[in-house]
C-alpha cells in the first residue's frame, strides 16, 4: 500500500490510492479529491484498507510513528 502510494506520488505528483483501477490515473489526480478516492472513503469517511484511519476507531493503534527498523523488518521479504 505504501509503496503504491510512494509510485503514484513519484510518477503521477500524489499518492493516488493504489487499490483500485483508473481508467486515467492523471485526469483521477486533477480532481484531487483525496489521496485515498474510494467512494467509501469520498461518501463515508470509511477507509477499507485501514491506511487511513480516525482516532477512534477500533482498528486505530495508539501509536502515530514507525521506526525505520520496523520499516525494514516488514518489507524484508517484499
Amino acid at each position: 500500500m505504501i509503496q503504491g502510494l510512494a509510485d503514484h506520488k513519484d510518477s503521477l505528483g500524489a499518492p493516488l490510492c493504489p487499490c483500485r483501477h483508473y481508467d486515467d490515473k492523471p485526469a483521477e489526480v486533477g480532481q484531487g479529491f483525496w489521496n485515498c478516492p474510494c467512494v467509501p472513503m469520498r461518501e463515508r469517511k470509511e477507509c477499507h484498507c485501514m491506511l487511513f484511519l480516525t482516532p477512534d476507531n477500533d482498528f486505530a493503534g495508539k501509536e502515530q510513528a514507525i521506526s525505520l527498523d520496523e520499516i525494514r523488518a516488514t518489507t524484508a521479504n517484499i
